[in-house]
C-alpha cells in the first residue's frame, strides 16, 4: 500500500527531480492533517459496527424497496450482504484516509467490483449512496469530538463512490 509521501517522492524519483515548492506544500498539508487523519481512523474503528448499523438504518429507511420481497437486500442472507460491504468499504476507507492516498482502494476494492455487482445484480445507486451516507456520519462523528477540519474524509469516500457510479456524482 503505497501513502501520499510515497506516491510523491516516486513521481520526483521517476521525473529525477528534487522536490520543489508544491510537493514541500503538499507535504506539509498531509502532515499537518496527519494527527486529525489518525484520531478520524480510531473514531472509526471504535465505532464501526454503530457506524455501519446507523447508515444501513438509513438507507433502508430512505429505500425501503431494497428490503421488500424482490429487493436486493431481501432476505437475511443478503440483508447481511449489504451490511457487511459497507463495513469492508468504511475499513478500506479509513485506510486510504490515514494514507491520504486512495491507492488502496483502487487495489484491494474497486479493481472488477462493479462488474462483479452488475453480475450479481446488486444495484450500483444504493451502494453509492450507502458510502455516501457513511462519509456524512464519519465527518459529523469526527466534528463532534473536536476535529474541526473533516474535508480530508470526503476524498476515499468520494473515490469509492467516483469509481463504483456510472457516472460522476
Amino acid at each position: 500500500m503505497r501513502d501520499a509521501v510515497t506516491n510523491l517522492i516516486g513521481t520526483y524519483d521517476i521525473a529525477g527531480r528534487y522536490l520543489d515548492r508544491t510537493a514541500i506544500e503538499s507535504l506539509k498539508a498531509y502532515f499537518n492533517t496527519g494527527m486529525a487523519r489518525v484520531r478520524t481512523a480510531a473514531l472509526i474503528n471504535s465505532n464501526a459496527a454503530a457506524i455501519v448499523r446507523r447508515a444501513g438504518t438509513q438507507l433502508f429507511d430512505e429505500q425501503p424497496e431494497l428490503i421488500r420481497p424482490g429487493g436486493n437486500a431481501y432476505t437475511t442472507r443478503r440483508f447481511s450482504a449489504c451490511l457487511r460491504d459497507m463495513d469492508y468499504y468504511l475499513r478500506y476507507a479509513s485506510y486510504a484516509l490515514v494514507a491520504g492516498d486512495t491507492n488502496v482502494l483502487d487495489e484491494r476494492v474497486l479493481q472488477g467490483l462493479r462488474e462483479t455487482y452488475n453480475s450479481l445484480g446488486v444495484p450500483i445507486s444504493p451502494t453509492v449512496y450507502g458510502i455516501q451516507i457513511l462519509k456524512e456520519i464519519v465527518k459529523e462523528m469526527a466534528a463532534d469530538v473536536g476535529i474541526e477540519e473533516t474535508s480530508f474524509v470526503d476524498r476515499p469516500f468520494d473515490h469509492l463512490t467516483r469509481e463504483l457510479s456510472e457516472v460522476d456524482i
